[in-house]
């Protein structure tokens, strides 16, 4: 009886851990779906807010810099959610929103210079 009841308990335990394997499989999936839908959403929502020439300009600029192309991106999405475009943008105005952006990420660059104190050997001479 006692090797039954073992063994019961073993497949009890198999059945469990697998169901938890499965689990995480399906979460991974569902996020990986997630991801997929809220891109072909942004895709949807820039093809309607950019001409064509803005749209490849800001595909080259996601080439080089996937940074700043992100940014531009999301500023771009949250004014056309609250209605602030009035409608296609082409490619002049979004190299004016870029500019924006730039001078709003701007980094700036500072050169920091540490010179050591060393000892002279000419003031020994004196």
């Amino acid at each position: 009886m006692a090797d039954d009841e073992l063994e019961a308990i073993r497949r009890q335990r198999m059945a469990e851990l697998q169901s938890k394997h499965g689990d995480s499989s399906n979460d991974q999936q569902g996020q990986q779906e997630a991801k997929q839908k809220e891109t072909e959403m942004r895709n949807s929502i820039l093809a309607q807010v950019l001409d064509q020439s803005a749209r490849a300009r800001l595909s080259n600029l996601a080439l080089v810099k996937p940074e700043k192309a992100k940014a531009v991106e999301n500023y771009l999405i949250q004014m056309a959610r609250m209605g602030q475009l009035g409608g296609k943008i082409s490619e002049t105005g979004l190299i004016d929103i870029l500019e924006k952006v730039s001078q709003q990420t701007d980094k700036k660059t500072t050169v920091k210079f540490n010179r050591r104190k060393v000892m002279d050997s000419d003031e020994d001479d004196d």
